[in-house]
């Protein structure tokens, strides 16, 4: 039941966040617009300031500008990042498995929009992978397995605007992934690990088998020029206004 209480709140919690960014957006905008119009009247003074302002709001707003268009691609990242995560490569026979790159899907819309943007999508696809194949054990294991685990996949978006910024954000997004598993693993699953090894260095094993798996499969598709070329077209079609 306190589980359930959890999910309610977690799918609230997400909703308000949504929404609170997309209000930041539209106040900006009708401030912005509001503004341009007050100052028509002194056109060479004017011209100054509105280009400070922004250039300001592309620097400090641009990753909280929540769109129809953001909220399409990410809604179609996480359906077909879900899709692929019940498509097994190989399952270990200890446990995880590797799926057909539905890691890297997850990090596109960091890639693509940037962080906040990249961690409240990771953190939906969490939310569904709980509901739809749940194991919990305690709340807090729920924090990290799913919404924190998951979540961290969008730490693509620390590196959308730089070079490589593909691959260096999946790397970010599967170790912050990695990391959080491993803590709730060491904490909640300790019991589990194998005979003559230390908890710790279990599940960071453990979780590093099929993370790291599928980390590589992926990064040998990305070597292929065509592959990184598609995703780069992807991208510009995602951002352009």
């Amino acid at each position: 039941m306190l589980c359930k209480i959890l999910l309610v709140v977690l799918f609230l919690a997400l909703l308000a966040a949504a929404s609170a960014f997309a209000g930041t957006r539209y106040r900006s905008g009708k401030n912005r617009n509001s503004g341009a119009e007050h100052n028509s009247e002194t056109e060479n003074s004017s011209e100054t300031q509105n280009t400070s302002k922004a250039k300001s709001a592309s620097g400090t707003g641009r990753s909280f500008q929540l769109t129809a268009r953001k909220l399409t691609f990410c809604a179609i990242a996480i359906a077909l990042g879900t899709v692929l995560s019940n498509v097994k490569l190989y399952s270990f026979p200890f446990g995880g498995s590797v799926t057909l790159l539905s890691m890297l899907i997850i990090c596109l819309p960091g890639y693509w929009f940037g962080l906040e943007t990249g961690l409240i999508t990771g953190m939906a696809y969490g939310v569904l992978q709980l509901i739809i194949d749940p194991y919990v054990i305690h709340p807090v294991q729920l924090l990290m397995d799913y919404v924190f685990a998951f979540g961290a996949l969008g730490l693509s978006g620390l590196f959308t605007d730089k070079k490589n910024g593909l691959l260096k954000g999946y790397c970010a997004g599967i170790l912050g992934r990695w990391l959080f598993t491993a803590l709730s693993g060491w904490i909640f699953f300790a019991e589990y690990a194998w005979e003559g090894w230390h908890p710790l260095p279990y599940t960071f094993a453990y979780n590093g088998c099929y993370i790291f798996a599928e980390a590589a499969i992926t990064y040998l598709l990305l070597a292929i020029p065509y592959v990184r070329k598609t995703f780069a077209r992807v991208k510009q079609i995602a951002v352009q206004p």
